[in-house]
């Protein structure tokens, strides 16, 4: 797969999906703030700093940002890192995260990132993708990765502490390549 992607989503706005660089780091980690905010979709309970942020978003992953071509000023809209999900002899199973902004939201940018992953991973080598810890209130996101192909392998009961103090469960979710 050759970057930039240009792709339009489902109302006819064009994006460009570009791999990260340097330039990329503080956008995607304002933009990352917004979903740690949230506390619906990632387990930090606080922005990492910065050291944490790019181990966590950069090393050792290919990390895709998304940008509007439409207007200049709607910066970031989304990203994806994507990684080994083990070492060794497992690293042919990867894993992956995703962000998209809220504005853009329910407009096919999710779908587009996910889309773009999966081929961007069989383009790597990778024979599959799991994810290791999809919310299960995040009925999005689950009806998202079906829909692209995954199905949900098991649930871990209680690993996500809400916002509110309340807790739920985390799913596992699967896809061959």
């Amino acid at each position: 797969m050759r970057f930039p992607v240009d792709a339009r989503l489902k109302d006819g706005t064009r994006i460009q999906l570009v791999l990260a660089d340097r330039p990329d780091h503080e956008p995607l980690r304002r933009l990352y703030q917004v979903i740690v905010e949230e506390g619906a979709s990632y387990p930090h309970d606080r922005l990492p700093d910065l050291e944490e942020f790019e181990e966590y978003w950069f090393r050792g992953k290919s990390t895709v940002v998304a940008y509007c071509r439409d207007t200049k000023e709607a910066g970031m809209i989304g990203a994806f890192y994507l990684k080994p999900n083990w070492p060794g002899r497992a690293r042919h199973v990867a894993n992956a995260g995703f962000v998209v902004a809220p504005e853009w939201r329910n407009r096919g940018l999710g779908w587009l990132l996910g889309a773009l992953m999966v081929d961007y991973a069989r383009d790597l080598g990778y024979q599959s993708v799991i994810f290791n810890l999809v919310f299960s209130e995040n009925i999005a996101a689950r009806y998202l990765w079906k829909k692209l192909g995954f199905v949900e392998l098991g649930i871990i009961p209680n690993a996500v502490r809400k916002n509110d103090g309340d807790y739920q469960n985390g799913i596992i979710m699967f896809r061959s390549l």
